[in-house]
């Protein structure tokens, strides 16, 4: 049985390709606020696969602490962020970027 190891260099080019479409999503797509919050998941999950590559990297455990965090903050983000997003939704019935940003009373 043979086993193999992921280089950190392969990690990387991982996760700074999931976090340059994490961005190209976010400037390509200005419309839709689901596909905005699923933009800013996938690049907390670009930071996240760096902090265990490096943690693993440098036998530190440290990194793989600082993910938990993150994933504390990105539930929390997706939470809150889903719930103003059924309010708008019931008030405005439309889930468009441009009519939220119109927010008076």
């Amino acid at each position: 049985m043979t086993t193999t190891t992921i280089a950190l260099s392969e990690y990387l080019m991982f996760s700074a390709t999931l976090f340059s479409l994490g961005a190209a999503g976010i400037f390509i797509n200005r419309k839709n606020l689901i596909v905005l919050l699923m933009c800013i998941e996938l690049m907390l999950l670009a930071v996240n696969t760096n902090f265990v590559a490096f943690s693993r990297y440098w036998n530190d455990m440290s990194g793989q602490v600082f993910v938990f965090f993150i994933l504390t903050v990105a539930a929390v983000e997706a939470a809150i962020g889903l719930a103003i997003l059924v309010v708008l939704f019931r008030d405005r019935l439309t889930i468009d970027v441009n009519s939220i940003s119109s927010l008076h009373g």
